[in-house]
């Protein structure tokens, strides 16, 4: 199996910390996708983020469905 890169751990780390900054959990993390459209269930999403092997669409289709209006990457 490849190991993950450091972009793979970074894109992770954001996502976990804006589901902490905003207090949100996978099992709501998924309600609010659904509410976007957008069909998974719980324990994909926290084996997808677990993993780091996501897209970028759903990295932003994750931080839109939390409300985030901004990103800093650094």
């Amino acid at each position: 199996m490849p190991e993950r890169t450091d972009w793979e751990e970074r894109a992770k780390g954001i996502l976990r910390a804006e589901m902490a900054r905003k207090g949100t959990t996978y099992a709501q993390l998924i309600e609010l996708l659904a509410e976007k459209g957008i069909e998974d269930n719980e324990r994909n999403l926290r084996n997808k983020v677990s993993r780091g092997k996501f897209t970028a669409g759903f990295l932003l289709q994750c931080l839109s469905a939390l409300g985030c209006t901004s990103l800093h990457l650094e």
